[in-house]
């Protein structure tokens, strides 16, 4: 769910901190890409015009080639994604878990009503709501970017904060997902759909965390307090209290704390949670679990042609021939990447300030395991 209606806050009071951007002007840039919901955008998206990518067996494969493709064309724009996956989710976090497991007994309940009387429609509504994003499409998609040589971190616990984690240590430019939460995680730079397919025609959305905060005149503990009144994964808010209320609310007390003593003395009964865990929430959003940025050495490495083929054509049925010449392009891509490339010269600051490197980029390879252990794997 991300942050319940924060884009709205922000559209309405601090417009100027979002702007419409391409993916060619984000050349040069390294992008740390939130993997599930960019998985969970692809097999929603073939799903929505009507069918769905199988194999012979089959076995969904639209996860796979959507994460081949868009992955190409990012990197045919300049772009060097790194993928970040979730770790175990937050204890915080079961609640909602309950309340996803819930929505998708009830969407099943509705796919069976809806198939029996014939509605189209309906049938491929609920069948949307039904999509989940599994460890083996996780799985798959890793032995995927490992092949195409693009690195990828397993997170200890939620990709977001990882992502934050990295641009917030300049390690990249900014995070990609459609989860406004990673902004109340302190990214600088958000991108949202990054990997759209075109088919989408949505431009991508920047929105700065500077400029939020300078727009919203709130502080960054202020925002975080905010975003849980809002309403967030990991607590459930005031009931009562839509974002409008929110945002005032904050501007006027600036903590939850001091909102819950001045709303004790108004006439108008708000919902307050039982054992609301909003400190919790908010050390959270503060102090993530996250592996350390330092330890972290980003690598993007040469295609392995070869096995690449094998994977998608022999293991997962997709046509050889436009394999190929998508890994064509990935090699070309790859092999002309340190001419003229931006973070060829310079190195991202978390403040946006360019840092001339000492050294040119190591061609070996590393991947991140899992609990954010390092593994390495050079390959010529």
């Amino acid at each position: 769910m991300g942050i319940h209606d924060l884009s709205k806050v922000i559209g309405d009071n601090a417009s100027h901190a979002v702007k419409e951007t391409e993916m060619k002007n984000l050349f040069g840039r390294k992008v740390a890409i939130d993997a599930s919901m960019s998985i969970y955008q692809f097999l929603i998206a073939v799903r929505s015009e009507g069918s769905n990518l199988t194999n012979a067996e089959g076995e969904t494969t639209s996860h796979l080639s959507g994460i081949f493709y868009r992955t190409i064309r990012m990197v045919n724009n300049g772009v060097k994604p790194v993928y970040v996956f979730d770790g175990k989710p937050p204890t915080l976090k079961s609640g909602e878990l309950a309340k996803r497991t819930e929505r998708r007994k009830e969407a099943q309940s509705k796919l069976e009503a809806a198939t029996e009387e014939g509605v189209q429609a309906d049938m491929e509504k609920f069948t949307r709501r039904l999509v989940k994003v599994t460890p083996e499409h996780n799985r798959q998609c890793q032995e995927l970017l490992d092949l195409m040589g693009i690195p990828y971190i397993v997170a200890p616990c939620e990709a977001e904060a990882q992502c934050a984690e990295l641009v917030k240590a300049g390690k990249v430019f900014a995070t990609a997902t459609e989860d406004m939460d990673a902004l109340t995680f302190g990214t600088s730079v958000l991108l949202r759909h990054m990997t759209f397919s075109e088919a989408r025609k949505m431009p991508i959305q920047q929105f700065e965390l500077k400029k939020v905060l300078e727009g919203l005149d709130l502080s960054q503990d202020e925002f975080i307090d905010l975003c849980i009144l809002l309403g967030c994964d990991y607590c459930d808010k005031i009931g009562g209290i839509g974002r409008v209320r929110a945002y005032s609310l904050i501007k006027e007390h600036h903590s939850i704390e001091a909102i819950l003593e001045a709303i004790k003395k108004e006439k108008k009964k708000y919902t307050v949670p039982d054992d609301w865990k909003f400190a919790e929430a908010r050390e959270l959003f503060k102090n993530p679990e996250v592996a350390p940025a330092k330890d972290i050495d980003l690598k993007w490495n040469i295609p392995d042609v070869d096995k690449l083929v094998d994977f998608m054509c022999n293991k997962h049925g997709f046509e050889e021939g436009r394999i190929r010449r998508g890994a064509e392009k990935l090699v070309k891509a790859r092999s002309t990447s340190t001419q003229g490339r931006l973070d060829s010269f310079f190195k991202v600051l978390p403040g946006g300030a360019p840092k001339k490197r000492k050294s040119s980029e190591n061609k070996a390879g590393a991947k991140k395991g899992k609990g954010g252990k390092v593994k390495g794997k050079g390959r010529k």
